[in-house]
């Protein structure tokens, strides 16, 4: 059993930080570690822009002894507003370069090892995608699924700011990113749990609580339903659904840290913008599924 306790500092955890809204900004900037070691795991959709993504990035990478970031889907928007008018792929890269010059951990790093409190435990960001595969209840193709959404009139954004390229398709990208991911994550020496860190869940159960359940095929993919006992993952770190919560999953902790719009979060109680504590931890199985 992994000891409850060890070095210095503690592993922080925060996604879906929106930054274009002046009110989450202002949360980025009162942003501080607990010391100087503590790190901080960012599981995407920090803003739609390069230069937004670039300022809080940098911002808490000042703060941090370091920053494990893994895009959202917001990030990989080639929104109308951004100058960066770069597209998929090539977005994705430029992303990449821009967080290993602020000194920023990327899922195509190697993955760290956590030594502090907790630990140890290896670190890794993931950049997994979605491929449609979470169906709405009746539909059994993808064509059936995005056909009923858009009757509903919940469709994502993504299909139309979230582009491939050189990929045919989202969920082709998705596919070549989970292969690749789950080849490294074999690699990961045995003995040691993993803390795994993705904008979307890695199983479809915490999307079971949306209020419009077809938002759930941009949620994640089956592919991974299996990873969080495969890769001996202590705790699943993720964001996108808004949802902030705890939840476990066949024994397994998984951690939705997102911060979420002004509207959604000053409905809740506590103070937004908290950053959710990874290791050491003294979660309990309140939820268990």
């Amino acid at each position: 059993m992994r000891s409850t306790v060890g070095g210095p500092g503690k592993l922080w955890a925060i996604s879906d930080l929106h930054i274009g809204y002046e009110e989450n900004r202002a949360l980025v900037e009162k942003m501080r570690p607990d010391s100087d070691d503590d790190w901080l795991l960012v599981a995407g959709d920090v803003a739609e822009t390069v230069a937004d993504v670039r300022w809080a990035l940098g911002t808490l990478a000042d703060r941090f002894r370091r920053v494990v970031w893994a895009p959202g889907n917001h990030e990989l928007w080639t929104h109308p507003k951004d100058s960066v008018t770069l597209r998929g792929v090539a977005r994705y890269e430029h992303l990449v370069d821009m967080c290993r010059e602020l000194g920023v951990t990327t899922p195509e790093d190697p993955y760290p090892v956590w030594e502090g409190a907790g630990g140890p435990a290896v670190v890794a960001p993931l950049f997994l995608l979605y491929d449609y595969s979470f169906l709405p209840a009746g539909c059994a193709t993808k064509d059936e699924g995005l056909a009923y959404a858009h009757g509903t009139g919940i469709v994502c954004n993504d299909e139309f700011l979230l582009h491939p390229d050189p990929y045919p398709s989202r969920d082709a990208w998705c596919r070549a990113r989970v292969a690749e991911t789950e080849r490294r994550l074999a690699e990961v020496p045995a003995g040691l749990p993993t803390i795994l860190v993705n904008h979307y869940p890695l199983d479809r159960h915490p999307t079971d609580v949306l209020w419009y359940p077809e938002f759930a095929m941009w949620c994640g993919t089956r592919l991974t339903a299996d990873w969080h006992r495969r890769f001996r993952v202590d705790t699943m770190v993720y964001g996108h659904l808004h949802i902030p919560r705890t939840t476990w999953h066949e024994g397994v902790r998984f951690e939705e840290v997102s911060v979420g719009y002004p509207r959604e979060w000053r409905k809740r109680t506590g103070p937004p913008g908290a950053l959710r504590p990874i290791l050491p931890t003294s979660a309990r199985k309140e939820v268990a599924r």
